[in-house]
């Protein structure tokens, strides 16, 4: 983990959970809550390159039952509910009463319901590759029919290739789920590793090479393919639309979106149309980029919105 951390610690819930975090920076500097993605990628090594750590004070935090934070693939006691209810123990226990928030993909999802639920508590927001859990958000990327689908035919069908009839998004959600609670270790595994390829296949317009033989058992593939087929199957423990419905309790706070034109994961129709909802809100495409925060395009344009809330918030 990066060695701008002064401090380590977990956060106890009341309901079983251990919820990992750790405090980057100046103590003193600007907070920013950094949401990771997924659900279940957990903090990435590298989380804290992108913000000037003499100005920032940068928190993270694995969400339940991923990274540091135990039960290890915990599904119990695990909804956006409890990760919200997390977000807001976390701040009040570091005495934090505002805080910037700066998320990507599925924490995109979060600070936007973070926001919603508690606007006085939020001094801005970056968000890269908007998320908004709606049924068509599901199917754009799991579905046969679906936009990833038929960018990526191929990959596709490697994603499926086990499953009897690939009908809609339910016949893909119910083999996943009955491979993910299979009392078979092997085809858990194996249905994981399938999963993260999947992801790993569209997330960028010019995807890396993953070894296929690292991928069985690994902890980070593990976490990322249960909790992202949990929270799809459970239509993300919201209402449908609830985001953009809700949207006008953050029209005041100041927004950054960044969205790759080419993003395969999460359809550029969502950032767009949460930019047309959140009045103060700035809208970028990232030209030739797809969803994938390494991409070059999306880290310049995350470090541009950085530097600016620098200047705004100091």
């Amino acid at each position: 983990m990066s060695s701008t951390c002064y401090q380590r610690n977990t956060m106890p819930t009341n309901d079983g959970h251990e919820v990992y975090y750790e405090l980057n920076g100046n103590p003193s500097g600007i907070p920013v809550l950094v949401l990771h993605g997924g659900p279940g990628a957990g903090l990435a090594s590298n989380y804290t390159a992108l913000f000037d750590l003499d100005t920032y004070h940068v928190i993270g935090f694995d969400q339940r039952g991923c990274g540091r934070s135990t039960p290890f693939l915990s599904t119990t006691a695990n909804t956006t509910a409890h990760l919200l209810s997390d977000i807001t123990r976390l701040r009040q226990l570091l005495g934090i009463e505002q805080w910037l928030l700066f998320g990507g993909s599925w924490g995109t999802t979060l600070a936007l319901l973070a926001a919603i639920n508690e606007p006085e508590t939020v001094t801005g927001m970056i968000l890269r590759g908007v998320f908004l859990a709606r049924r068509s958000d599901f199917e754009w990327f799991l579905a046969p029919e679906g936009g990833a689908a038929q960018v990526y035919p191929d990959a596709y069908q490697q994603f499926v290739a086990g499953i009897p009839q690939v009908t809609d998004l339910t016949s893909v959600l119910t083999y996943y789920g009955n491979a993910f609670n299979s009392i078979d270790v092997t085809q858990r595994h194996e249905a994981a590793s399938r999963w993260y390829r999947w992801e790993e296949a569209t997330a960028r317009v010019h995807p890396i090479t993953t070894d296929s033989g690292q991928l069985n058992g690994h902890r980070g593939v593990l976490s990322l393919a249960l909790f992202e087929w949990h929270y799809v199957a459970n239509q993300c423990f919201i209402a449908e639309n609830y985001i953009l419905q809700h949207a006008c309790n953050i029209s005041h706070i100041p927004g950054k979106i960044i969205h790759g034109r080419c993003d395969s994961v999460c359809k550029p129709e969502g950032a767009f149309a949460l930019h047309q909802h959140w009045q103060n809100s700035e809208l970028q495409f990232i030209a030739g980029a797809g969803h994938s925060s390494t991409e070059q395009g999306i880290r310049m344009a995350l470090r541009d919105a950085i530097n600016d809330f620098k200047s705004t918030l100091q």
